[in-house]
């Protein structure tokens, strides 16, 4: 069973940088949309982000657009989460998921998925 293991979170100063990855351990991503939470499975209405399986199209929640940029990277295997200019309030657990059933072209952050990785810690502190 395909399982996200999202990675490159740390312990920043406000205005840096991280950039998240989140390759499977049991399977082949680009079949996938991809989603960015920060709160654990179970938890609605933390989604802030995804990616179309295709990487036509990406989505980001207020809070996250013009800082926070996702892509897909086919021959790694893995999906990216480029954040930049980080500011406290965006400390936080980051965790990926993953889910088949948008087909090619479409996702929505709004909605839990089905696949989920252990989570990443993010600090964002002077």
């Amino acid at each position: 069973q395909l399982e996200p293991v999202e990675s490159g979170g740390g312990s920043v100063q406000p205005g840096g940088s991280l950039r998240l990855s989140c390759p499977p351990s049991g399977g082949i991503l680009d079949a996938y949309a991809v989603g960015w939470f920060r709160q654990p499975p179970g938890k609605e209405g933390a989604g802030f982000s995804c990616i179309t399986s295709s990487g036509s199209s990406t989505y980001y929640a207020d809070f996250a657009k013009g800082r926070f940029t996702s892509s897909r990277d086919n021959t790694k295997n893995t999906v990216f989460l480029q954040m930049n200019s980080l500011k406290p309030e965006d400390t936080d657990e980051y965790y990926c998921s993953a889910e088949l059933g948008y087909g090619n072209n479409y996702c929505d952050y709004r909605y839990g998925m089905n696949h989920w990785g252990k989570g990443t810690l993010v600090t964002v502190s002077s």
